[in-house]
């Protein structure tokens, strides 16, 4: 970083912590900053211990301090962020029955609007709900789900007004705009209405944060009374629900990281006890869908790493007959039956597609496009019977487009091309894919960004971007705010290492478990390729990453701290081992599986604790690290970025600084607000900006 007044950062006290695992010892010494009443916090921030407020407040005004000297680019960037985004935009209109449902934002507002019209009327809008209303005096404040009863007369909506992602439902009337007395509270935010639309299904969350029973609420009684539908008695194991595209069924989809199992609640008979489809398997995972008499089903079973699609009769539903059969490396992403046909989205080579199944001919079409790198998505379409697809279109040049596409035709109308009201020259710009040789020969894929004119001698700085866990791959799409560096002469680089699905499921299969140090060793030759072919140089590269990636983040600056000018870590998932260790926390059960019990497992202890970044501090010079945390966050507890960064300051040799925001008034997301957000983007680009000033020559 460029030089800074001089500030001395905080020194947390320590209190050693001494425990053993597996004949191993070791010691703790910021384990206190863990507070007792963690649940309780989440609920009501206020509770938290004092001598840890004075901790997380004392790292706040030093990060003020430290960040200072930007606060004149941090304005700058902002204004850059806020003029790309066109504030009083519309989605594209979802038709349903009588209606057409939409998404909005109003000039200058924070929170979206949900609104309505009538189907064959261009006018005669109808709000909803005004999340600016809802959200006004509110420190945070974000919407859950959002569900229309099946007549259109009333609307399920929650909302989470502290940023720990326990959401309150409640149903609103229609006709008067105002809220029946029905409140549900601790939900994970969702709801799938009964077809008489006199109730609804929702998932609780317990104690410890985790969704682990499905309740049926009927309107006009109290939550105490609703009924228990399902309750899963692993806690290693997610509960949620989904409506099939016929709206015949509710899907109450369970699964870990590894496994699923799915049970069907038919909606026009809500009473009924679930059908179970297909009893759980260690390491079977499916998705229902359903069609007509039939159920369609995407599935690994048989030995399908990158997933086949299977069908099986109503009436015997853990009977399954191949439909379209496995091919290693079409990996199939998701899928969505209609009256007609079937849509599905696959990824093969690193890049996605779209393809068409007609029911009654079995033939089908693609849908691709030319880009060296782009992003596809299937929309959400609200209706059964329709001839048209809705899917958007983007690359990291191109700004999102939604089509609706004519089956019938094979023609495409663009709905919306994202609008970017300061202006964008999409020519002006260079997007690439190139790969770097990962230590075990791999070839690991990396999306580029950068202006024509930028000189490819070694000279930029460039943002390196990596997650790379839970199989989640990171796409090649758009982002409008990337230009605030790109314009300023960064190279732009998504790498897309193992832990994701970039290249298929063993992608992901080799960077979990034993195989997690893949996951950093990618991220470190991508780094060195890109020097090695003149994008950057070592000391020019900012590594940003957050959550899952966060942890990527730490590994990455105890293995290879010279590579990089400064280091960004959102919600950083840093202490690994004592995390896993702790079964009471909300993700440790379901995370077994992607990390490993090194509670129960010794090799899996031992795993864990050979990377685990807060536990692999060295004696050695750090890069510059913003670390960014949330105090009421369930996923990331604001606990390990904190200690994270207490043993650093304590044991490096030199470099940094390392500066740790916590944002006390919100958790895993950030600021909820469109701008409010706006502002945290002007904190990290300001910083990456900062630090390869510090690297120039």
């Amino acid at each position: 970083m460029t030089q800074q007044a001089p500030t001395n950062p905080p020194r947390t006290p320590k209190r050693p912590h001494a425990y053993s695992v597996h004949g191993v010892q070791l010691v703790d010494d910021y384990a206190w900053l863990k507070a007792e009443n963690w649940q309780e916090v989440l609920r009501d921030p206020k509770v938290l211990p004092a001598d840890i407020r004075a901790v997380l407040e004392a790292e706040n005004a030093y990060a003020s301090a430290m960040l200072e000297s930007t606060q004149s680019l941090r304005d700058h960037l902002f204004i850059e962020l806020r003029a790309r985004i066109k504030e009083d935009d519309v989605d594209v209109p979802a038709p349903d029955g009588a209606y057409v449902y939409y998404r909005k934002h109003r000039q200058g507002g924070q929170h979206p609007l949900f609104c309505r019209r009538g189907r064959e009327s261009a006018g005669d809008e109808e709000i909803m709900l005004d999340g600016d209303a809802l959200g006004d005096g509110k420190a945070f404040f974000q919407f859950g789900g959002v569900c229309p009863s099946p007549d259109h007369k009333l609307v399920a909506w929650s909302s989470d007004d502290k940023g720990s992602e326990l959401f309150t439902m409640r149903v609103r009337d229609l006709s008067t705009g105002h809220d029946l007395p029905d409140e549900v509270i601790e939900t994970s935010g969702g709801a799938v209405w009964s077809a008489d639309g006199t109730s609804f299904l929702y998932v609780q969350m317990d104690d410890n944060h985790r969704p682990h029973c499905v309740m049926l609420h009927t309107l006009g009684t109290q939550q105490a009374d609703d009924r228990l539908i399902y309750k899963e008695s692993d806690p290693g194991w997610f509960v949620g629900i989904s409506r099939t595209q016929s709206r015949r069924f509710c899907v109450i989809e369970l699964h870990d990281h590894a496994s699923a199992e799915a049970r069907l609640i038919d909606l026009e008979q809500i009473d009924t006890p679930p059908r179970l489809v297909a009893a759980r398997k260690d390491g079977l995972r499916y998705d229902v869908e359903h069609h007509g008499e039939r159920l369609i089903i995407c599935t690994n079973a048989d030995g399908a790493e990158d997933f086949k699609l299977v069908t099986a009769d109503l009436a015997t539903p853990d009977q399954w007959q191949d439909f379209l059969p496995h091919q290693r490396g079409r990996m199939i992403m998701s899928f969505v039956p209609f009256e007609k046909h079937m849509v599905r989205l696959e990824r093969e080579n690193g890049l996605p597609r779209i393809i068409i199944h007609d029911f009654d001919s079995g033939g089908e079409r693609p849908i691709a496009f030319d880009e060296e790198a782009y992003s596809l998505g299937l929309e959400n379409m609200l209706e059964f019977s329709t001839k048209t697809l809705r899917f958007s279109y983007s690359s990291m040049t191109t700004p999102r487009e939604v089509y609706d596409y004519d089956i019938a035709s094979g023609t495409r109308i663009l709905r919306k091309r994202q609008d970017i009201p300061s202006g964008h020259e999409a020519s002006l710009y260079v997007t690439r894919r190139i790969y770097a040789r990962a230590h075990d020969g791999e070839e690991v894929p990396v999306s580029l960004l950068y202006r024509k004119d930028t000189t490819l001698d070694g000279s930029a700085p460039l943002l390196l971007q990596g997650y790379g866990a839970y199989g989640h791959a990171s796409p090649a799409s758009f982002s409008a705010h990337r230009f605030s560096l790109v314009d300023r002469g960064f190279v732009y680089a998504i790498a897309h290492i193992r832990g994701g699905t970039d290249k298929g499921w063993h992608w992901y299969e080799n960077g979990k478990l034993e195989h997690k140090p893949n996951t950093f060793a990618d991220f470190i030759s991508a780094a060195r390729h890109l020097c090695a072919e003149n994008f950057t140089r070592s000391g020019r590269i900012i590594a940003l990453g957050g959550s899952a990636g966060g942890m990527l983040m730490g590994a990455v600056a105890n293995q290879a701290p010279d590579l990089f000018g400064g280091i960004i870590a959102d919600v950083p998932f840093v202490d690994v081992l004592n995390t896993m260790l702790d079964a009471e926390l909300p993700l440790t059960p379901p995370e077994c599986v992607e990390w490993g019990n090194p509670a129960a497992d010794e090799k899996a202890f031992r795993t864990i604790l050979s990377y685990s970044p807060y536990d692999n501090v060295r004696a050695q010079p750090y890069p510059a690290m913003l670390v960014e945390a949330g105090l009421t966050d369930p996923r990331v507890t604001y606990w390990e970025p904190a200690k994270w960064v207490a043993r650093l300051r304590e044991t490096m040799t030199g470099g940094g600084p390392i500066i740790l925001y916590t944002n006390m008034e919100a958790g895993h997301g950030g600021a909820a607000g469109r701008f409010d957000a706006l502002k945290d983007i002007a904190r990290e680009y300001a910083f990456a900006i900062d630090c390869v000033q510090g690297h120039e020559g």
